[in-house]
């Protein structure tokens, strides 16, 4: 059993009813974590004047005690004093000083969405905005997309408006005179107040939601972070008709981002309330409530604020920021500088952070489908945990990111549960039963039960096995059956790489050496894979301190009071106007110290920070830049900016939007020690003779690879300081496991164990242990799901490298890029999940370099193409590939990016002509022109391809933004290199034919799992060829025979597609390619790494010279964005997989050319967008509403910051009521988006679905087409009334002042007949 506490001392006698005992509790989803600190009297064996006392008990046990906490509060008060609390009376406080306590209380409720109910008051024409946010879809390859619900039950739209003065993107110099009629609002900018409220209708409406029974609602109208007074009026006016909760944006969240501000606001109205009834519940349990103690809870961002300002908007993060500030404060040194990694893994998630000496903090966060306008720390999560759950799909090893949960929990649980990573444990002999706490079975006295958890990976070993074996007996290859023990580690070594892939996000992608850090482990699970995770980052160092398994708990007693003041700014950083910045800092930092004056604090106890979140002007990508001592806040910023994305813009203003001071009380009276310090102070003493040491239990048989080992068990509280433990080993807490692997050793301090890897004798250059995996013919499961992993991650990184890297809003905001992996004949190997009409063209990309540079390609060479017939989309976007070479000089693997780019020539501002009948109009083409020679930057071919040769052509420019045209080729070659340096530190791991051995073997998997597909197709539809057509608003029709034979090969052909258009609706064939493959991994349905193996099993057949296969001059820029949606439709048609979705992408663009007023020019600017639309149902879902569906996947701006930034007013931006399809399942509805000009401009509409509806399937109806609507002035009468036009599918407008552009974009199909068609025909 678990080594029995021997401190026994009570509370000093001395120290009774004198409020003496500090109490910290960390209330998880499954368990929770007290710790009591109290003065006692020191002894000659036990010379402490303190005592702590660690208790660890459920959550939820609804049969012994009411609420956790108070439970632990008990149970502490009985051991300090030895008298008893009994559970039904109130706790006696005299001896309480503190409560501190982080919950999960608010993150359950929205998680669960059992908040309380409320309303959302926003600005008329927003009513849908939180249902549409950003309009992108969470996980691009589910067909069924899900959405998390809103928060809120009602909605009141408020009949205001206002909206800013002037615009961000205007070349021409700003007045600083006032323009008439317009207020000042709080940031400084300029606001026109279109329409004030009725108070009295608004009244009305208030009180109709308050009669319905509601009574939190949340404000946020637009442009309320800067004009507050219409928000303020009605915050008046529900205080007066009572409601008890009310939650204004302009209070709440004082930040530009409408979307944000009010998810931000809805969250705090949802749980807030329930924050309260918790708060007020707990103080109850106590007999002088909270009178005489101090209560803090935690926040999200890692201090502590005061209970009666403890909101549900700042507590989503509560427990794992008690858990950051936890390991921060005990493993980092000031004086060492070595940053920690923060490695909390529990039951059903892996929290990952860092910590360098100080907070890393993020102002914009989405959790349980709702983002979040607060600063938050920066934690990544991962479903993967202790109770993760384990599968082989596909030919893949997989772990979660389903979870057992606590009930029925995994498989040892004794509970009939499914096989999990605790087992895999378990069973490898790494937690041991005996030293686990016996709460389990029927009368909750039995131990873990290893025979379940061994006859469970009976079962899944002989299915592996068989699978393996059926596959490599149909290659001829020989596959070795694996033990239990085999299977058991394979997933804690996929497990460790799935944990692994967030640490490298917060690391390696963001510019940090991963080997220069330490890992701080803790959490229940941490312990048993610190070791292996450590191993696999190259990290030498891990701490694991004494309080791991409640560390959080822990962290909130070194914790400090936080109190932060913020306020809008939208101002420039000049010379001139930064004192007005500083005056302004200087007032906030005044409040909080006041505010924090108020709660008893002074003098030294108080610190404080000032930020000014900064930005360069034309960009979204803030970052919020702390105060140096001179305030040069704008060479901080380019220091960080050149840090995190690698460049600095060097003429740009630099824009000033938030003002923010975070201010800091002291109360802690744990001071942590320097661990560093005592490590170098501390004799080492080598563990040699285990048996007779007091701290050794028992020798047990522990797996490791290549089998089982001899293991030592010793009790931590046995373990004196200097005290060195050689791997392997493993050291048991009362609440922790932790597992010291061979090659490292253990060394404990007076608070940690400090685990160094000491086995040098095979580390490669990376600083990680060499693998000894061979490349043979047969695969092997384990590493084929590593090795998954690996490559995502890289693909991945690459695209974080492309959207730091990058200076245009497409790739760095609206993300319209991919990032993508090749093996040396140019197959896609893996392709971080970007946009999905680009998936499976760049192989053809690549491939097409490949052959036209033959022989002509070297080390340091980059090519840059774009061309339809190269294997490109639509010229917009370029493909950057780069070959990488061995010491031979053999080509090994490609790396590519592919980017949108917001102008590369033609006839329109933008690049996207609904019009263009050629090629050339659409701007500059390459079919491959090398920007890098042997690793020399060819700026004058580039400038020539992209400037020079477009504008050759009559009506045509060449690009009209070259300068960020040029930055972002600059960022995918960044993102390229990126890409190759992770690749290589693969091969030096792995070595070369190991990896490039995977490359194949994950293409076949992926082989294998399509071609399973198509043979139960098969078997479903019987050996009938599949078949599906569709026409485009032009009449151009697109054909499809799906012919699958037995061996599940098939043939997609698209014969009697109609010829080639005179127009832009032409598609190469690299797009029929990607809709292929996005539809064969989308009807996959579960985890498949998408490569080129998808393909394998297909044969495609175009025609030349049709619609999908046009000629070299054809113009191709609507193929891209609206015939790739057909063909999706198309093909899921054929295979009855859904019902169409809206078809379309809607894009719009508009702009402003260059201008010349009094002999000055100013450069011109564009701006593009697609618009979301309604989802196809299908067999077991309803039609998701304003979204994006199937090929793109691009974000929406903000309709705050677009309107900041154009001259423009968004009056309406909603979903398209019924408009979806009718059926069993209904389609989803499209939207409505009307959009008011300020100035004259170009607008262009490049649209689909204004013709042919999107068909329903198996008796769904159809839904409804678009309609794209001109509302302007008449020129004879340009005061009247506003004239009504339809524009139809593709039109180019001059627009002038006041002019509306309308786009209603499609409705989804619906899937079965209506449930009133069905009663019918029942009849």
């Amino acid at each position: 059993m678990m080594p029995v506490e021997t401190d026994k001392r009570l509370l000093a006698s001395t120290c009774r009813g004198k409020h003496r005992i500090r109490i910290c509790i960390d209330r998880g989803g499954t368990f929770t974590d007290c710790i009591g600190v109290f003065p006692v009297e020191p002894t000659k064996t036990q010379p402490e004047s303190e005592r702590v006392v660690v208790i660890k008990l459920l959550s939820e046990d609804p049969a012994h005690y009411l609420d956790a906490p108070r439970e632990g509060i008990r149970r502490l008060l009985e051991i300090s004093t030895g008298q008893s609390h009994p559970c039904d009376q109130p706790l006696d406080t005299s001896n309480i000083k503190s409560i501190r306590m982080g919950t999960t209380v608010a993150t359950n409720a929205l998680l669960e969405r059992k908040g309380e109910p409320c309303a959302l008051v926003t600005t008329k024409g927003f009513c849908d905005l939180l249902k549409i946010g950003n309009q992108s879809r969470p996980r691009i390859f589910d067909l069924s997309i899900a959405k998390p619900d809103v928060l809120y039950q009602r909605v009141v739209q408020i009949d205001e408006r206002v909206t800013l003065a002037g615009y961000t993107m205007d070349p021409r110099p700003s007045s600083e005179k006032k323009p008439i009629g317009a207020v000042q609002g709080r940031s400084g900018e300029y606001i026109n107040i279109l329409r004030t409220p009725d108070w009295n209708t608004v009244r009305k409406q208030l009180q109709g939601i308050y009669d319905s029974g509601i009574r939190s609602i949340a404000v946020c109208l637009m442009h309320a972070y800067t004009f507050t007074a219409h928000e303020d009026e009605i915050g008046k006016i529900a205080r007066d008709i009572g409601f008890s909760h009310i939650t204004l944006s302009s209070e709440l969240s004082p930040m530009i981002k409408v979307v944000a501000r009010a998810h931000s606001a809805t969250a705090d109205a949802y749980l807030t309330p329930g924050i309260r009834k918790y708060v007020d519940g707990f103080a109850n349990g106590f007999d002088a409530g909270f009178k005489n103690i101090r209560v803090d809870f935690m926040q999200s961002d890692g201090g502590l604020a005061p209970v009666e300002a403890f909101s549900g908007l700042r507590a989503i993060l509560s427990g794992p920021a008690a858990g950051v500030v936890g390991y921060s404060m005990t493993s980092f040194s000031p004086s060492e500088q070595v940053p920690v990694i923060g490695f909390d893994m529990g039951g059903t998630s892996t929290d990952v952070s860092r910590f360098d000496g100080r907070f890393d903090h993020v102002f914009e966060t989405t959790t349980a489908g709702v983002t979040i306008q607060a600063p938050q720390l920066d934690i990544n999560t991962v479903a993967a945990g202790g109770g993760s759950r384990l599968f082989f799909r596909n030919g893949l090893m997989e772990v979660g990111p389903e979870s057992a949960g606590a009930h029925p929990g995994p498989a040892c649980y004794r509970k009939g549960g499914p096989l999990a990573v605790t087992d895999a444990n378990l069973l490898l002999g790494r937690l041991r039963a005996e030293h686990f706490p016996h709460i389990f079975g029927e009368n909750e006295d039995q131990p873990l039960d290893i025979e379940a958890a061994r006859t469970q990976f009976g079962k899944l070993a002989g299915d592996i096995n068989q699978g393996m074996c059926a596959k490599h007996t149909a290659s001829s290859n020989v596959y070795k059956d694996k033990s239990i023990e085999e299977v058991a580690l394979g997933f804690l070594q996929v497990a460790n790489e799935a944990m692994c892939r967030p640490i490298r996000a917060l690391t390696e992608a963001k510019g940090h050496e991963i080997q220069r850090h330490s890992l701080a482990c803790f959490g229940g699970a941490g312990g048993q894979h610190a070791c292996a995770v450590a191993a696999n980052l190259g990290i030498r160092r891990i701490f694991v301190h004494r309080l791991a398994s409640v560390l959080s708990a822990h962290g909130l007693g070194l914790a400090e009071v936080v109190h932060e003041e913020q306020l809008p700014a939208a101002s420039v950083w000049t010379p001139t106007g930064q004192q007005s910045l500083l005056s302004r800092l200087d007032g906030l930092a005044t409040d909080c110290r006041t505010a924090l004056g108020r709660q008893g604090f002074a003098g030294d106890c108080i610190k404080l920070q000032k930020f000014l979140n900064m930005r360069y002007d034309g960009t979204d990508t803030s970052i919020m830049v702390p105060e140096l001592t001179d305030n040069d806040f704008a060479s901080c910023f380019e220091d960080m900016h050149q840090r995190e994305f690698g460049f600095t813009l060097r003429g740009r203003d630099i824009i000033v939007d938030d003002l923010r001071v975070r201010s800091m009380g002291t109360l802690s009276e744990t001071h942590p020690g320097e661990v560093y310090d005592e490590l170098r102070s501390l004799d080492r003493q080598p563990l040699n003779q285990f048996d007779t040491h007091p701290a050794f239990l028992e020798w047990v048989p522990v797996y490791f690879q290549g089998g089982y080992r001899k293991t030592p068990v010793f009790r931590l509280d046995k373990l004196t300081p200097g005290v060195v433990v050689a791997g392997p080993a493993i050291v048991l807490d009362r609440n922790s496991t932790v597992l010291v692997e061979p090659g490292w050793d253990a060394m404990i301090t007076s608070t940690q164990i400090v685990l160094d890897y000491i086995c040098v004798d095979k580390l490669s250059q990376s600083g990680k242990p060499q693998s000894d995996l061979i490349a043979t013919a047969a695969v092997d499961p384990i590493y084929l799901s590593v090795f998954a992993h690996r490559f995502m991650s890289i693909a991945e990184q690459m695209g974080r490298t492309l959207e730091k890297t990058s200076v245009s809003t497409n790739i760095k905001e609206r993300l319209d890029f991919s990032c993508a992996l090749f093996d040396r004949e140019g197959n896609l190997v893996a392709n971080a999940p970007h946009i999905p009409v680009h998936l499976g063209s760049m192989s053809h990309a690549v491939k097409f370099q490949l052959q036209r540079f033959a022989g002509d390609l070297h080390d340091g060479d980059v090519i840059m193409a774009n061309h339809p017939q190269a294997g490109g989309s639509h010229l917009p976007d370029i493909t950057v590939i780069t070959p990488v070479f061995d010491d031979n000089a053999n080509v090994i693997f490609f790396v590519a990016s592919r980017g949108h780019h917001a102008d590369i020539g033609g006839i329109s501002p933008g690049s996207m002509p609904p019009t263009s009948r050629e090629l050339f109009q659409e701007g500059a083409s390459c079919m491959g022109l090398k920007i890098v020679r042997c690793g020399a930057f060819q700026e004058n071919d580039i400038r020539r391809v992209l400037l020079e040769e477009p504008a050759k052509y009559p009506g045509c420019s060449g690009t009209r933004n070259y300068r960020d045209v040029l930055s972002d080729l600059k960022a995918q070659i960044a993102a390229n290199h990126r890409g190759i340096t992770l690749v290589r530190q693969l091969c030096i791991e792995y070595g070369l034919n190991v990896v490039q051995a995977y490359m194949a073997h994950i293409q076949r998997t992926a082989e294998t799992a399509v071609r399973s597909l198509l043979k139960d197709t098969r078997k479903r539809h019987g050996s009938q060829v599949l078949s599906s057509c569709d026409f485009m608003d032009d009449g151009s029709k697109i054909c499809l025979k799906v012919d699958i034979g037995e061996n599940g090969n098939a043939v997609f052909d698209f014969t009697g597609t109609s010829p080639e258009v005179y127009g832009n609706i032409n598609a190469p064939p690299s797009v029929t390619f990607s809709a292929i493959i996005y539809c064969l991994r989308c009807m996959v349905q579960s985890e498949l790494p998408l490569n080129q193996g998808c393909l394998a099993p297909v044969s495609v057949v175009i025609p030349e010279f049709t619609l999908l296969s046009p000629s070299a001059s054809a113009a191709v820029v609507g193929g891209n964005v609206l015939t790739s949606q057909r063909l999706c439709d198309v093909i899921l048609a054929a295979f009855s997989a859904a019902a169409a979705s809206q078809g379309c992408m809607n894009n719009l663009t508009f702009g402003i050319p260059a201008i010349e007023e009094d002999g000055v020019r100013y450069e011109g600017w564009g701006y593009y967008e697609t618009i979301a639309g309604g989802h196809g149902a299908g067999p077991t879902w309803e039609g998701q509403s304003g979204v994006h569906t199937h090929m793109t996947n691009t974000r929406i701006t903000d309709p705050e910051i677009f309107e900041r930034r154009y001259p423009i007013i968004l009056h309406q931006f909603s979903l398209r009521k019924d408009t979806g399809g009718a059926g069993m399942h209904s389609g989803g509805d499209g939207c409505i988006r009307d959009i008011e000009f300020l100035e004259a401009m170009s607008v262009s509409l490049l649209t689909e679905r204004r013709v042919f509806s999107p068909p329903g399937l198996d008796g769904g109806g159809n839904g409804a087409c678009g309609v794209n609507l001109w509302k302007r002035h008449r020129p004879e009468d340009p005061k009247g009334e506003l004239q009504v036009l339809n524009l139809g599918a593709k039109n180019t407008v001059f627009v002038h002042p006041g002019d509306h552009i309308v786009i209603m974009s499609p409705g989804g199909g619906g899937y079965g007949q209506p449930a009133k068609c069905l009663a019918t025909t029942e009849i």
